[in-house]
């Protein structure tokens, strides 16, 4: 039966149907800004000569991004006008959502989708796929060609100083077992506990440490952050 979800649902989900994707992976989205986290999935799904398929309305891509398409082999990428529908799906499962696959949707924005799986839901998977496969044929292939610029290296080789030097101050806590985690109120729970507390969905479910010191505290998924972290941010 298809499933409802929220802002982080569709998030734990769309990491989820990448990471399980064996055969064949389609991401469908205005917007293709794409953040690290998906990158790192579908750098290795990539490695693994997956079938990929990303179509897209707006291209607002920087050229760091655009040369990281250009590198990903099997990952085809497709323009297809007047595109605001957003789904994903691999061969087993998929997700209608309002959520892009763009970094700012994540953290910002209030998000809802429908999840489902082509086993329990055989007839709406297929008329997704079906839609998918038209919006694929529909769309213009698009060959990334942008070149980094000696400019563009520097900025790079700059900003990965910076970002290593920052690492340990941008460092996060489950708030449930206190595992390291990157530092972001919106995912507040590691990979095994939010599979734990999905189970009942509970957002005032009260945890035992806060997100930002890792100090013992009275937090919950909606408010992560104990009395002086939260004053701080």
């Amino acid at each position: 039966m298809a499933k409802f979800l929220t802002t982080t649902g569709v998030s734990f989900h769309l990491e989820q149907l990448i990471n399980k994707a064996n055969e064949n992976l389609i991401l469908i989205s205005p917007f293709l800004r794409i953040n690290d986290r998906i990158k790192q999935l579908l750098e290795d799904k990539n490695r693994l000569k997956m079938d990929i398929r990303v179509i897209y309305g707006k291209n607002e891509l920087q050229p760091e991004e655009n040369n990281w398409l250009k590198s990903m082999q099997f990952i085809r990428t497709s323009f297809c006008k007047d595109l605001h529908a957003k789904c994903y799906l691999n061969e087993k499962e998929a997700i209608i959502t309002s959520m892009n696959l763009y970094a700012f949707s994540e953290v910002n924005n209030n998000e809802m989708g429908i999840y489902i799986e082509k086993e329990k839901d055989a007839e709406i998977y297929k008329d997704v796929l079906e839609e998918a496969k038209r919006l694929i044929r529909i769309s213009d292939e698009i060959r990334i060609s942008v070149e980094k610029t000696d400019k563009t290296n520097k900025i790079e080789k700059e900003n990965s100083v910076n970002s290593k030097s920052q690492n340990k101050s941008n460092g996060g806590y489950c708030i449930r077992c206190r595992a390291d985690l990157k530092l972001n109120s919106e995912h507040p729970l590691c990979f095994n506990c939010f599979k734990a507390w999905e189970k009942y969905g509970n957002p005032e479910y009260e945890e035992k440490y806060c997100h930002a010191c890792g100090k013992e505290s009275t937090t919950t998924i909606e408010k992560p952050f104990c009395y002086n972290c939260y004053k701080k941010t």
